[in-house]
């Protein structure tokens, strides 16, 4: 948690002189700061590096699951299975140090995020209004979750709900697209025809876990906000479809839970990428697939339960009870 505190220090004294955003437009020319939905820029922090600090990657290699080397059966991998073409698994020893990956996938530009602080990992439709974009990290946090900007309008998005907070496409919402997170073993064995991401060329310690130990702390990083009610634990995994949250401690319980319309299924066999030093090494979370009442996939989060409660604060907790 060393990194953690480092980063905490440097964020709040960052932040904490940038409550407006006069600051930033230096570094920040093309944003347009006076179209915003937000009502207090405090909201808004250094998360410790700066923009492109964090570098997104775009087109990625890809390789055949029988050609994929380095990955542990219980790491977890972000999968997408388009209509059309082979399904694509993104591991999480690679997202934790990007965040956002542009690809194109079944001729469709897609942006295949992942918030460790959040453990939000959402997959979004990249074509807005007809344009394509391609996203890339600001280094800021709101709520403790990543803010996002595109490339092309230089607007800022917030990772965990898709929406447009600052600039030209404020109060656009991008489109969610069915993607989950599983093992790579559970991915491997359904789609042995299908591409993994390869390990990205950029000089970082791939299969390291930079937030040891963090979901099993006491508070989330660099987060301020309420707790969830219910005594849940902020840090608790949840299941998210719309506004509604499942916690997975009840779904680990049950195994298959079958209401609002959805699906539910819970296995073990899936590390935590935010636990142990090694991503691989982490302790079983499970995963889960969720699906509507004629069995397609849909789209969903599992994040962390203080995240859901900040940006759903009239949200509905399905606890069963």
């Amino acid at each position: 948690m060393r990194i953690l505190r480092y980063l905490a220090v440097f964020a709040l004294l960052a932040g904490g002189v940038q409550a407006e955003p006069g600051a930033w437009r230096s570094e920040w020319p093309a944003t347009d700061f006076s179209t915003t939905s937000l009502e207090d820029w405090s909201g808004i922090i250094s998360g410790g590096p700066g923009r492109d600090g964090i570098p997104a990657l775009s087109d990625p290699k890809m390789v055949r699951v029988a050609q994929k080397e380095g990955l542990e059966p219980q790491e977890a991998v972000i999968t997408l299975e388009p209509e059309s073409g082979p399904a694509r698994a993104y591991p999480l020893r690679y997202l934790i140090w990007h965040e956002i990956v542009n690809d194109e996938v079944g001729g469709r530009p897609v942006a295949v995020t992942y918030c460790p602080l959040c453990n939000s990992a959402i997959t979004f439709d990249a074509t807005v209004q007809g344009r394509a974009l391609e996203f890339g990290v600001t280094g800021k946090l709101r709520n403790s979750d990543m803010v996002m900007y595109d490339r092309q309008s230089e607007s800022w998005w917030q990772q965990a709900t898709g929406e447009g907070i600052v600039g030209e496409m404020t109060g656009v919402t991008l489109e969610t697209l069915p993607s989950w997170m599983e093992s790579w073993q559970s991915f491997a064995e359904r789609n042995p025809e299908g591409l993994v991401m390869a390990e990205p060329s950029h000089r970082r310690p791939y299969g390291r876990n930079p937030y040891v130990g963090y979901d099993t702390s006491a508070r989330p990083f660099l987060y301020s906000g309420e707790n969830p009610p219910h005594g849940i634990d902020p840090l608790v995994r949840v299941v998210r479809v719309g506004d509604r949250a499942w916690p997975m401690t009840r779904l680990a319980k049950a195994g298959v839970v079958r209401e609002a319309g959805v699906e539910i299924s819970w296995q073990e066999g899936k590390a935590s990428a935010l636990d142990d030093r090694a991503v691989a090494a982490g302790r079983d979370v499970g995963q889960v697939r969720v699906r509507d009442a004629e069995g397609r996939d849909l789209a969903h989060d599992v994040m962390f339960a203080f995240a859901f409660h900040a940006f759903w604060p009239e949200g509905t907790w399905m606890l069963g009870k």
